[in-house]
């Protein structure tokens, strides 16, 4: 393989993970944001036709050194860039960009070749002539345009429109039985190089296209074109309103997906808080419970009382000292609840006694019953 063409495959190869905002690489730099002015360019440049030129002053051409440091206001570093200009994108516009800024006082003019011309030497493009006039017309940094520019610049061509440079990257562009086109206008001294845009060119976004083709169809007929203006067949335009209607379905099935998933989410958080507060309650009413019916309980506290209540009330009074005593024989058939020795039969009245002190037991009992339901109601709760 030749250099010339090892030359021409490094041109086409895009490092699209190096390059930043609108394909700048490092080298390039990103710049700095700057306050926002509103002075603006208001018209399209004018075509070189549409010019009148002061022919009464002579052509001079300025050197690179005199370039370089700058010329009077009155005469300007006239600069001529030339292209396809083929759907114009932001490649196109940093290389203006680059010709405008070589040097301090410059004026930019660009030529754009014909459709005939491009069809010829090229190849077909997807925008017309005029369209691509239009659109390097409304670039900010060009100054003037050149419709119709011819493939290879000739000297008639140079003094013509007074250029004094020509703008263009330094990849040798072989055309027209030529191995590179701006041969003569490097010898002459005349050629300022400027760096290629990497991650875009035209032929880069026609790949896209052509490789998505079925996506910007199916794009296209639904914005409304027809069929025959896309030159898509009758199958294909059956089948494309099918996969668009099964797009449709499976964006509505995600759509469900994920609000289903966020339902769950949902879900979670609230059984998660539910089991915090259930374990909260739990907590107040086990150790509510242990209060009442734990060891140390009150529930042991009152059982002692009314246990205490109970003996005492059960338990005969002595007789006064000074009243007589009757001797009588033990009972074989009773016994103290709470001695093992036998006692005489009770007195009526120790008999009423003994039913009323069973009674305040059976009715603290009962109140105690309904305190411990309301508590265990209320922990529930």
């Amino acid at each position: 393989m030749d250099a010339h063409s090892s030359a021409k495959i490094n041109a086409r190869k895009r490092r699209k993970e190096a390059a930043g905002p609108n394909g700048a690489t490092e080298e390039d730099g990103i710049p700095s944001k700057v306050q926002r002015c509103a002075v603006g360019l208001r018209q399209p440049a004018p075509f070189s036709d549409e010019i009148e030129v002061d022919l009464s002053k002579p052509y001079v051409r300025v050197t690179m050194e005199e370039a370089r440091k700058g010329t009077p206001c009155e005469r300007p570093v006239r600069v001529y860039a030339d292209g396809i200009f083929d759907l114009f994108h932001s490649g196109h516009a940093r290389a203006l960009m680059q010709a405008k800024n070589l040097f301090p006082n410059t004026y930019l003019i660009v030529g754009v070749c014909s459709d005939e011309l491009t069809h010829n030497f090229k190849g077909f493009t997807v925008m017309n002539e005029n369209e691509r006039y239009d659109a390097v017309q409304h670039c900010r940094y060009v100054d003037e345009v050149v419709r119709n520019a011819p493939w290879t610049l000739t000297p008639e061509f140079l003094a013509e429109h007074r250029i004094d440079f020509v703008a263009h990257d330094d990849i040798p562009y072989s055309s027209a039985g030529s191995d590179d086109v701006y041969k003569h206008i490097k010898e002459a001294g005349m050629f300022a190089p400027t760096q290629r845009t990497e991650g875009i060119s035209t032929s880069d976004i026609i790949t896209r296209i052509v490789r998505d083709y079925d996506v910007y169809a199916r794009r296209n007929l639904q914005r409304g074109y027809t069929a025959k203006e896309l030159n898509v067949s009758f199958i294909n335009e059956k089948k494309y309103h099918l996969q668009e209607r099964v797009d449709k379905v499976k964006k509505k099935v995600k759509d469900v997906e994920e609000k289903s998933k966020e339902f769950v989410q949902k879900v979670e958080e609230k059984s998660i808080d539910l089991i915090q507060k259930w374990e909260e309650k739990s907590r107040e009413f086990i150790g509510s419970f242990l209060e009442m019916f734990g060891p140390e309980g009150a529930l042991k506290h009152m059982l002692k009382e009314g246990k205490g209540r109970m003996l005492q009330a059960i338990s005969p009074k002595q007789s006064p000292s000074s009243s007589p005593t009757r001797e009588r024989s033990p009972s074989p058939s009773f016994r103290w609840p709470f001695s093992g020795k036998t006692s005489p039969p009770s007195s009526p009245t120790n008999l009423s006694r003994h039913k009323a002190a069973a009674y305040d037991i059976r009715y603290s009992y009962l109140e105690y019953n309904k305190f411990a339901s309301h508590v265990l109601l209320t922990q529930v709760q």
